[in-house]
């Protein structure tokens, strides 16, 4: 498959019909594809499917109908290596595809992990009659949704259940949280990031002074806990946090429940939502009443828009609170499909004209609780993949 970077060459079909493009995602973008085959396979109406990636990704490439290497700043796998990377691309990723989907009479653009910069250009991709699906419909939402301490504040100011939060931007200011807030178990986490990137329990606030093991964090480490002294030695210490400084939060850690929630949401109105939370492997997928309760009126909050996810989690009293807004699909929206409700149909379906406006209490009905175990799939690619 011939589909280099920064170039105008690709494997397409016939562009007649009107068009979807997902853009690159985080982790859902195959899953997310394959569904919408399902949903072109059934619907009365012809639409193609295109994806894209910054990277020569078959396997994702081969459930779309058309697809683009979108104009990136370095080939490096690494995101961390792209971000220190000076070199410009020829072109900007988001006029890359304004382009390519005026060629291929696109109707609808889920941006996926690029939100901001497409956000940005909003009028040009609405003068060229393209739904653009960013998780809102502002920069500036996007962008509060992004930073976890703002996203908290707004919260609050909304009256929005949220788990509370203390910034810190250096080891002086982190130890006189400490001494403030210690008398309780703690977590911390920066204030920007994913997939739970620079998450860890603090061992305060234990029965009877106990404390993590010292070498805990570094065999047990899907447990994310570290001792509070070896995490401050770290933290102080670090060469990358003096190069790069990363603010970071500290919080109570819940004790509760946590849920992920997957929306299906058009101007902060909720649309469609499925529930889940874990228990070992197990996900187990309906729709709590309670959880809802509170993301519905998040979504309003940040006028959400397009298919984003949320996570909450109960306090110790159970009363469910929000951890984040996630402005793009999770990881795991593919779960949704087991319920009977496949989430990125009933959008995708509603944005191109096939279906009426989602009701979300005519889809909490067609919901069945069911538990769903992830299994890993492996895929052959060509030898030239070097990813």
């Amino acid at each position: 498959m011939k589909t280099p970077a920064n170039d105008n060459d690709h494997i397409t079909s016939t562009a007649a019909s009107p068009a979807v493009w997902l853009a690159e995602g985080q982790s859902s973008q195959r899953d997310m594809l394959a569904s919408l085959q399902t949903l072109k396979n059934h619907a009365d109406t012809p639409f193609n499917i295109i994806a894209s990636h910054r990277h020569n990704r078959p396997e994702i490439f081969e459930f779309a109908d058309s697809v683009y290497r979108e104009p990136s700043t370095s080939t490096a796998d690494n995101d961390e290596q792209a971000v220190l990377e000076s070199v410009e691309p020829l072109m900007p990723r988001w006029q890359f595809v304004l382009e390519q989907a005026q060629k291929n009479n696109v109707k609808v653009l889920l941006t996926g992990r690029n939100g901001i910069d497409y956000e940005a250009q909003r009028e040009a991709f609405v003068a060229a009659g393209i739904r653009l699906l960013t998780g809102a419909a502002s920069v500036a939402a996007l962008e509060v949704i992004d930073d976890k301490f703002a996203f908290m504040q707004q919260c609050h100011e909304h009256d929005i259940p949220v788990a509370e939060a203390w910034r810190f931007d250096n080891v002086a200011e982190l130890e006189a949280l400490l001494a403030t807030y210690g008398h309780q178990p703690l977590c911390v986490k920066p204030v920007t990031g994913i997939f739970a990137q620079g998450f860890w329990r603090l061992d305060l606030a234990k029965n009877d002074g106990e404390q993590y093991d010292s070498f805990e964090h570094l065999y047990f480490t899907e447990e994310k806990k570290i001792n509070t002294a070896q995490f401050i030695n770290a933290y102080a210490n670090s060469v990358m946090v003096q190069e790069r400084p990363i603010p970071m939060l500290l919080m109570p850690y819940l004790s509760g429940q946590e849920y992920s929630i997957d929306v299906v949401c058009e101007y902060g109105e909720v649309l469609a939502a499925v529930t889940r939370y874990k228990t070992g492997k197990i996900q187990h997928i309906g729709y709590e009443q309670a959880v809802m309760d509170v993301v519905i009126p998040l979504i309003k909050a940040f006028g959400c828009d397009g298919i984003v996810s949320v996570q909450t989690k109960a306090d110790d009293d159970g009363h469910h609170r929000v951890l984040e807004i996630n402005s793009r699909p999770s990881g795991g929206i593919d779960y949704t499909t087991h319920s009977g409700v496949d989430l990125t149909q009933v959008g995708f379906a509603y944005w191109l004209g096939l279906t009426d406006k989602p009701i979300l209490a005519d889809i909490a009905q067609q919901i069945t609780p069911c538990q769903v175990r992830s299994i890993m799939v492996g895929v052959k690619v060509e030898e030239d993949i070097t990813e």
